[in-house]
């Protein structure tokens, strides 16, 4: 059989349509961001609210965001480096960090509400599972967890982040199967959340494990690996009350502050300035008038010479 190379006829490239930018570029999961955002059709001028958590290389972003048709808009955000201002300076982007920024989240889109008051969430974090109950008034923020392109593994840091707007108070759908402590049983009823072992992410207790094998281990490493712990004299032992300190602080006040910024540097001009019509204008009047009097002055000198 004679091989025969499949050619796309001139049609297929007339009517190829391309597909979304961000699909192109792999940055938007359009399947499900549509699922997320789509609102039912009884609801009108209703928004819908996701609660999106990305990783950096060294920080943490967490936003209350809606959809629109002009696009999408920000109603809150947090970022773990906010976290120094409450006390929390090395490990900014750890399960406990997550934590930290979820909950930062949470109190601060509620008293932006003014909900804060009504819904405290779960002050102290056990690592069980919680969910806000309806209050009195006014019915709990919901929002919906959007992950965007991650992989959602069990114990995944983007959890943490979650568990921590669930004690700060928002009401997000979820199940436990994917917090860190979970285990899988013989069976589906075998299979449940270790709260002991979540609430050892919670405070740190995995990064102070790691502390402690890596300093009887290879100290060389440790002094290399967790320099930073090391020159603000934080121990294995420590980081659970530095974590009870920074959920205190966090819950005292959310608020965001705008950090100072100096002001921009004057750069010296090489090039000279552009001049406006009338400083042409009088420039030119300068000029004509200095040479009018110039020729005045020789003949002066002039009738000067034949007297």
């Amino acid at each position: 059989m004679v091989f025969i190379k499949a050619q796309k006829p001139r049609a297929y490239f007339k009517r190829f349509q391309v597909k979304f930018k961000r699909r192109r570029e792999g940055k938007t999961d359009y399947r499900a961001r549509i699922r997320l955002i789509n609102q039912d059709k009884n609801k009108y001028n209703t928004p819908k609210y996701r609660f999106v958590v990305r990783f950096t290389n060294k920080d943490i972003i967490a936003q209350i965001i809606s959809a629109t048709i002009s696009g999408d808009l920000v109603m809150c955000a947090a970022y773990a480096h906010e976290l120094p201002r409450y006390g929390l300076e090395v490990g900014l982007t750890n399960y406990a960090a997550a934590y930290c920024t979820g909950l930062l989240l949470a109190r601060r889109v509620l008293k932006k509400l003014e909900m804060d008051a009504e819904y405290e969430g779960n002050v102290e974090a056990t690592g069980e599972d919680y969910s806000v109950e309806p209050g009195e008034s006014r019915r709990p923020f919901r929002a919906l967890l959007d992950v965007g392109l991650l992989r959602t593994t069990t114990g995944n840091r983007i959890f943490g982040a979650l568990k921590g707007a669930l004690d700060g108070g928002l009401d997000i759908p979820h199940s436990d199967k994917r917090f860190a402590g979970f285990k899988k049983g013989e069976g589906k009823k075998d299979a449940a959340l270790d709260p002991e072992i979540h609430r050892k992410y919670i405070f740190g207790g995995h990064v102070g494990t790691y502390m402690r094998t890596l300093m009887e281990d290879e100290p060389e490493k440790f002094q290399t690996h967790f320099s930073e712990y090391a020159k603000r004299n934080i121990d294995a032992d420590g980081l659970e009350a530095l974590y009870k300190k920074v959920h205190a602080a966090i819950r005292a006040d959310p608020t965001a502050k705008k950090t100072e910024k100096a002001a921009p540097k004057a750069h010296k001009r090489y090039n000279l300035k552009k001049l406006t019509y009338d400083e042409r204008k009088n420039k030119l009047i300068e000029r004509l008038n200095a040479l009018n009097s110039a020729a005045g002055a020789d003949d002066d000198d002039d009738e000067d010479d034949e007297e």
